[in-house]
């Protein structure tokens, strides 16, 4: 039987070392900042938005929300981003995903200024993340090396399979367990032997976005399972990536879905937003 990988606790901790340091930049009177903007009505997207919110008010930052109708064009958007980028009580922009089919998103994220790209999406950013002389790291893949780390496993020489190769996820996932010196594989729809290349897998994280799709044939015993998924079932019930309550009998570690991976992507958007108002007003 798997021992469970608890997001909720990891992310606590990362969340009060976050207010601690916030504390001392206050002391010097300076209040992080981050704003939020968010196009149209999407659901999903005004449940993350919340949450980032109340995340902020945790650890001690400024919270902006700018939340823009539907029709918003792309040029009042690309606006809205150019004066964030110039308001010094803003460290960090995040524009939530997905926006409307009439926006271009690469045009919007590429318009965020490096510095102030606490998704690190950018791809000054994305380069850095590639040589491994980075300054902020992809939220959910930075989230998954502490969820990692906390069960005291060395990633260094374990076969490392990452399943989905979005530019958000499994491509700055490998790179970051890399940088670890993992061997890694990513797999993708057009994989062969999927089943025999996870199956030797010492590190699995599935990042593919299809409900229970990692089976137990293709769990090595005493894998560390990391699902990345978030999807909901017909019965209205949320799971992962992985087919958990099959999988978790032959894992050392899995994280459950709700409360694995899901806590710490905005833990370390408040870590990054730090990060970024640090550097905003030069302190190392």
């Amino acid at each position: 039987m798997a021992k469970l990988i608890n997001g909720k606790e990891v992310s606590s901790k990362v969340k009060e070392e976050v207010r601690i340091e916030t504390e001392k930049l206050l002391e010097k009177g300076i209040k992080p900042g981050l704003a939020v903007v968010i196009v149209g009505n999407d659901p999903a997207s005004r449940v993350y938005v919340n949450s980032k919110k109340r995340a902020c008010e945790e650890v001690g930052f400024n919270s902006f929300e700018y939340a823009l109708p539907e029709e918003t064009s792309q040029e009042e958007l690309l606006q809205l981003v150019e004066k964030l980028n110039n308001d010094e009580k803003v460290d960090g922009i995040l524009c939530q995903l997905p926006l409307p089919k009439h926006i271009n998103e690469n045009a919007v994220i590429n318009s965020i200024i490096p510095d102030k790209d606490v998704d690190a999406f950018h791809p000054y950013n994305v380069g850095k993340i590639m040589i491994g002389d980075f300054a902020f790291l992809p939220c959910t893949p930075a989230g998954v090396m502490e969820l990692i780390d906390s069960t005291g496993i060395d990633i260094s020489g374990k076969s490392c399979v990452v399943v989905g190769r979005s530019n958000i996820v499994g491509k700055p996932m490998s790179m970051l367990l890399l940088h670890r010196s993992g061997t890694v594989t990513i797999c993708h729809s057009k994989t062969q032997n999927l089943k025999e290349i996870c199956a030797g897998a010492d590190i699995l994280v599935a990042a593919v976005g299809k409900a229970n799709f990692i089976t137990p044939d293709m769990v090595k015993d005493g894998a560390v399972i990391i699902d990345v998924g978030m999807n909901r079932l017909e019965n209205g019930k949320l799971c992962g990536d992985v087919d958990f309550e099959d999988c978790k009998d032959k894992a050392s570690f899995i994280t459950p879905v709700p409360g694995g991976v899901g806590p710490m992507t905005i833990a370390m958007l408040m870590r990054n937003t730090l990060t970024a108002g640090k550097a905003h007003h030069g302190i190392e």
